[in-house]
């Protein structure tokens, strides 16, 4: 997606973020193979064949493999479609289906508990991201199923995308200026689009735990281990409290707590966030003689684009092509704020941030193409206007402190915007409340997290009695791969007991050294 659309509409689908910017790595294995072979009787002189179907409680599953926009590899799993009422409260609505997937353990007889991994966004597909995360759950699938079910709105089921708007606005030619005006006129096309197959009020956080309620009654009713990551963390919890008994334990990774209002603290969080980056590198003599200091410049730079945006030319990483974009303090926000995610990329910021303030954008640009064109296949904007409209956007407001910040209030101001046209949903009078449990439960917090700071996971640990929160040091956002968290994973889901949980070698984590030049750190 170019910035004109991250600005106008997956600004508000970034809300918390995505499992996003780690790495991947092909997982093709055949999907018989994630079982030992099932022979069927056959006659003399005859090869046995393979079954070709699998059952679990009433559902059929079949052989498939999980594959993800923009990308070749895939993962082999089983799969199969749940059909479910689009308005919950009237049994004969529309009908929709729900894409279900299975990653089946390489154990003969897995334990009876069910993992289950709750995608980010909101928009994410949990089938679209299992190629990404399934080398997490290595540790995980000895012993245990993994559950990957679309929230619905999203990947398979039903996905309440806009595939024409983002197309019309491919070409980039947006104004310098946020105009909101502009962005209500996107949102009104894309929901003419959505309308054509969804009604955008019944694609909300708690009908979507009703799913997966109904998809753990269908699967023989066993007990759900939870892995929330980013918004799924917000899945999680809702989930959690509405059918307790459901859950055996519970995983959040860069979690947000139930009272935050998704949008009203980002701009703080981000500064915050990069305050942290760049005080690591004028720690380091030689990144501080080479930069100074690099807020300072940021801020330089976000002014002069502030009066002066204009449009800078650079070389397409991907096509190799030279290309024109308009350089805002908007789009300059919004590339500082993917740059942040993850500390690979936060490493690059003093590097790119300097070289463009000496005129050189390549890249701060190029590295911010790659990362919006890796996000934006995995988004359903649709679907996070939605849960947006649905359950926040009624309690943001501008905040005075946030005004001369790097994002300012603009993210707020349009998602109030795009909810002036889009469908609200219901929320139930609790859904901002604290979480109380005493389910097994682990918060998973990075220490330079710029969307779920570490703070949010100790406000959610105070109301539970059988928590633990582990910070990565160094670390960004979405945290299942790092270091030895899959040994971790697999070993809380194995036993989960979060206060007696060995996780010493999280230890061995630390910050990533911002480069010098583009060959990397200093010795």
């Amino acid at each position: 997606m170019q910035p004109r659309t991250v600005m106008r509409i997956a600004i508000a689908v970034a809300a918390l973020g995505a499992m996003a910017y780690q790495y991947e790595r092909n997982q093709q294995p055949a999907a018989a193979a994630q079982e030992a072979p099932v022979l069927t009787p056959a006659p003399a002189h005859t090869t046995p064949t393979v079954a070709r179907s699998w059952q679990r409680g009433s559902f059929t599953f079949k052989p498939c493999e999980l594959g993800r926009p923009g990308s070749g590899a895939t993962a082999g799993a089983w799969c199969t479609t749940f059909e479910v009422p689009e308005n919950r409260d009237d049994p004969h609505s529309r009908r929709i289906g729900l894409k279900l997937a299975i990653a089946r353990s390489d154990a003969q007889v897995p334990d009876p508990d069910m993992v289950v991994l709750l995608a980010g966004g909101p928009g994410e597909a949990a089938t679209e991201g299992w190629v990404v995360a399934a080398p997490e759950f290595d540790e995980v699938r000895k012993h245990h199923d993994v559950v990957l079910l679309d929230q619905r709105g999203t990947g398979g089921s039903n996905p309440l995308s806009c595939k024409d708007v983002e197309k019309a606005n491919a070409d980039d030619s947006s104004p310098f200026t946020l105009n909101l005006d502009e962005v209500r006129k996107d949102v009104a096309a894309c929901l003419a689009e959505v309308k054509q197959k969804a009604d955008p009020r019944y694609y909300t956080t708690t009908i979507a735990a009703q799913d997966l309620e109904d998809v753990r009654k269908a699967l023989g009713s066993p007990q759900f281990d939870l892995v929330g990551v980013s918004y799924g963390t917000r899945m999680a919890q809702q989930y959690l409290r509405r059918y307790p008994d459901s859950v055996r334990s519970v995983v959040l990774d860069s979690a947000v707590p139930n009272e935050v209002v998704l949008g009203e603290d980002m701009a703080g969080n981000l500064d915050s966030a990069l305050t942290k980056d760049f005080a690591a590198c004028t720690a380091v003599p030689a990144c501080k003689q080479r930069f100074g200091d690099s807020m300072q410049t940021l801020y330089q730079l976000r002014d002069a684009l502030r009066a002066n945006p204009h449009k800078v030319s650079f070389r397409d990483p991907q096509t190799y092509q030279t290309v024109e974009r308009p350089l805002s303090e908007f789009s300059l926000a919004g590339l500082v704020r993917m740059f942040a995610y993850q500390p690979e990329t936060a490493a690059l910021l003093p590097l790119s941030i300097d070289a463009a303030a000496h005129g050189d954008v390549g890249p701060l640009l190029g590295q911010s193409k790659l990362l919006s064109s890796d996000l934006g296949g995995d988004m359903n904007s649709g679907m996070s206007m939605s849960v947006m409209c649905s359950e926040d956007a009624d309690l943001l407001q501008p905040r005075p402190q946030d005004q001369n910040a790097m994002l300012g209030n603009h993210l707020i101001d349009s998602i109030k915007a795009e909810c002036d046209v889009w469908p609200h949903g219901s929320r139930p009078a609790d859904f901002h409340t604290p979480l109380k449990s005493d389910k097994p439960i682990l918060i998973l917090s990075g220490e330079l997290d710029p969307v779920t700071p570490p703070r949010y996971g100790q406000t959610i640990l105070a109301g539970l009695s059988n928590g633990r929160q582990l910070l990565f040091k160094g670390q960004g956002h979405s945290l299942l791969g790092r270091g030895c968290m899959p040994q971790v994973l697999g070993k809380f889901i194995d036993k989960p007991e979060p206060k007696q949980l060995d996780a010493n070698c999280l230890d061995q984590l630390g910050p990533t050294p911002a480069f010098i030049d583009f060959n990397g750190a200093s010795p």
